[in-house]
C-alpha cells in the first residue's frame, strides 16, 4: 500500500502492513500485494526486477492493468486469457501452490522471463481477506538450462534414455533410440525400468542395478536391447547419473554393436588368410556398409586406425559424415555418389582430417560388394602427404636452378606445369602444344588473331562444318570452353597466331 492509503487504516493496521513489507524487501523471491478492490498496493525490488521495471507503477495499477502491460503464456507457447492470469486468480478467490509462465511486455514476441508463481491471502482479524499476494520465483535461467539440454539430447544422434530414480520410469527419449529400436515414444516415455528393460542380458545386470539404486555412474556393458518387432540387438550401454529439473535421474546411451557382429559373423566365414590380410595390410582399409546416411563403419583395419587415429568404438557404427573424416564434405558426396552408380572409385583424391593434427592428403579407393546380401564397400585409403611434400621440393630445386636458363625446351617446362598441378582422379591430362600439329594449329592460330569460323573457312578453304569440328576437337583438347579461353590457353604457352613458330629450343652455339 502507498503512504495515502496507510492513512486511511488504524495505527495498529498501518504498522503490520509496513513491517510485513520490511520483511518482504529482502527476500529473493518476488512479492507483489494486490487490494481486494484489484487496484496493486505494493510490490517489493525483486519482483520489479523480474519483471524489468523500476517502480511499482509500471506494473499497472490494477489487475487489468497489469495484464494490458505484460503478455503471459505457457511454457507451450499458449497465451493465457482474460482471467487466467494469476492476479485476476487470486483475486476470484482460487488459490494455487504453483503455476509455471512466461513473461514479456506486450508487444514482445519472444518471453524475457519465466516466473514460477504461487499465491497467498492475508487475512483480517476476522478472517476477511485483507490483502493478496503473488510470490514469483524466477526460473528464467534454469528453464533457459534445460531448453538448451532437450534440444541438445533430441538432436544427439546416440540413442539415449532418461530414467527418473524416484520412481523408476521413464521421462524422455530421443528419436536415435526410437530409430535403433522401431518403438513409438509412448511405448518409452512413462513405462518403467521393469515395463522395458534397457538392461536386460547385460553381462554385469547386478552392478547396474545397484548402481542405479545409488545414483552412480554405470560403466559400460554389452545387453541385449529388445526390439518393437519382437527381435533384439547387441548393445553397449552405459548410464550417467543426471539433474532434470529437479529430479535425480540416469542417462543411458546405447552403441549399436550389431554392425560388428555381422563384421565379425562375415570374417568367421572367409578364410582365415582374408582376416589376417585385412587386419595386418599396412595400407588404411575399411568396410562399409551402405545406407540412406550414407557409408557406415562396420570394420576398420589397425592400419586405418593407426593413420587417422580413432579408435574402433569411436568409428565403428557411423558415419564418415558424422565423425567429419572428409575435409570437404562435397568431396565426400561426390565419392559415394560415384561409388553408387559404378561401382568402383579408384584414386580419388581427397583431404582426410585424423582425430588430431591436420589434414592428410590421400588417394582413395573403394569397390562395392555384396556381404549377405547386403551392399558394402571395400574402402583403402592411401597416404600420399609426404609424396606431395617430396614433389613440390624437387620442383622446387629444379625450378630455381632453370629459372635463368632458356635453353630448356617448352616441353620440359609443360611437363614440370603438370608435376606442379597435379590433377584428381579422373581429369584429362593436361594438353601440350606440341601435340596440335597441321591444319588444327593452324585453325587456332587464326583462333587466336580474333577470326571467326567463317573467317577461318575462307582463309584456309574449308567448309564452314570442318572448321566447326576443329574449333570443337581444340575444346575438348585443351579441356577449355570458349574462343577466350582457346587464346588464353595458347597464350600461356607462347602460341599467339600461324606465324608463331614453337619448338624445342637449342642453346646457342
Amino acid at each position: 500500500m502507498n503512504d495515502g492509503e496507510d492513512a486511511l487504516l488504524p495505527a495498529q493496521h498501518q504498522a503490520d502492513h509496513r513491517q510485513l513489507q520490511q520483511l518482504v524487501t529482502a527476500l529473493t523471491e518476488g512479492v507483489i500485494l494486490i487490494n481486494p478492490d484489484e487496484s496493486i498496493a505494493w510490490a517489493n525490488p525483486r519482483s520489479l526486477e523480474m519483471h524489468g521495471v523500476a517502480r511499482a507503477d509500471e506494473l499497472g495499477r490494477t489487475a487489468s492493468e497489469y495484464r494490458t502491460r505484460f503478455e503471459l503464456r505457457y511454457r507451450n507457447q499458449h497465451r493465457l486469457p482474460a482471467g487466467a492470469y494469476p492476479m485476476e486468480r487470486i483475486l476470484a478467490g482460487e488459490a494455487f501452490d504453483e503455476v509455471v509462465v512466461q513473461v514479456a511486455p506486450a508487444g514482445e514476441a519472444e518471453p524475457r522471463w519465466t516466473h514460477r508463481i504461487r499465491s497467498l491471502a492475508l487475512t483480517d482479524a476476522e478472517g476477511r481477506p485483507d490483502c493478496l499476494a503473488v510470490i514469483l520465483r524466477d526460473e528464467t535461467e534454469r528453464y533457459d538450462a534445460e531448453e538448451r539440454f532437450e534440444r541438445t539430447f533430441n538432436a544427439n544422434p546416440a540413442p539415449a534414455v532418461i530414467l527418473r530414480l524416484a520412481d523408476l520410469r521413464y521421462v524422455k527419449v530421443n528419436a536415435g533410440f526410437l530409430e535403433l529400436t522401431g518403438l513409438k515414444r509412448e511405448d518409452v516415455v512413462g513405462r518403467t525400468l521393469y515395463e522395458r528393460d534397457v538392461l536386460e542380458g547385460a553381462e554385469r545386470r547386478a552392478l547396474a542395478v545397484e548402481r542405479i539404486g545409488e545414483g552412480r555412474t554405470i560403466p559400460q556393458m554389452e545387453a541385449s536391447l529388445r526390439l518393437a518387432d519382437g527381435g533384439s540387438k547387441l548393445v553397449i550401454v552405459a548410464g550417467q547419473p543426471i539433474e532434470v529439473g529437479e529430479a535425480s535421474c540416469m542417462l543411458f546411451t546405447f552403441a549399436d554393436l550389431e554392425p560388428r557382429r555381422r563384421a565379425e559373423c562375415l570374417l568367421r566365414q572367409s578364410e582365415e588368410r582374408f582376416a589376417k590380410a585385412f587386419r595386418l595390410a599396412p595400407v588404411p582399409m575399411a568396410v562399409t556398409e551402405a545406407g540412406a546416411a550414407g557409408l557406415r563403419f562396420v570394420l576398420v583395419n589397425d592400419a586405418f586406425r593407426q593413420v587417422l587415429g580413432h579408435a574402433e568404438a569411436e568409428i565403428l557404427g557411423r558415419t564418415a559424415a558424422e565423425q567429419r573424416l572428409w575435409e570437404d564434405q562435397d568431396t565426400r558426396r561426390a565419392f559415394e555418389r560415384l561409388l553408387a552408380e559404378t561401382g568402383s572409385v579408384h584414386n580419388l583424391a581427397a583431404r582426410l582430417c585424423p582425430k588430431e593434427g591436420g589434414a592428410l592428403e590421400c588417394l582413395v579407393s573403394a569397390e562395392a560388394v555384396d556381404i549377405q546380401d547386403r551392399p558394402h564397400a571395400l574402402l583403402a585409403i592411401r597416404d600420399i602427404t609426404e609424396q606431395r611434400r617430396t614433389e613440390a621440393d624437387i620442383v622446387a630445386a629444379l625450378e630455381a636452378v632453370m629459372r635463368d636458363t632458356s635453353w630448356f625446351s617448352r616441353t620440359v617446362l609443360e611437363a614440370l606445369a603438370r608435376l606442379r598441378r597435379p590433377g584428381r582422379a579422373g581429369d584429362k591430362p593436361d594438353a601440350a602444344l606440341a601435340d596440335i600439329t597441321g591444319r588444327r594449329r593452324e585453325v587456332l592460330g587464326l583462333v587466336c588473331e580474333g577470326l571467326d569460323n567463317r573467317g577461318i573457312a575462307q582463309r584456309l578453304g574449308l567448309s564452314l562444318a570442318t572448321v566447326r569440328n576443329h574449333v570443337n576437337a581444340l575444346y575438348s583438347r585443351t579441356d577449355v570452353h570458349s574462343r577466350a579461353g582457346l587464346v588464353v590457353w595458347a597464350r600461356e604457352r607462347g602460341f599467339t597466331g600461324t606465324s608463331t613458330a614453337i619448338g624445342p629450343e637449342r642453346p646457342a652455339g
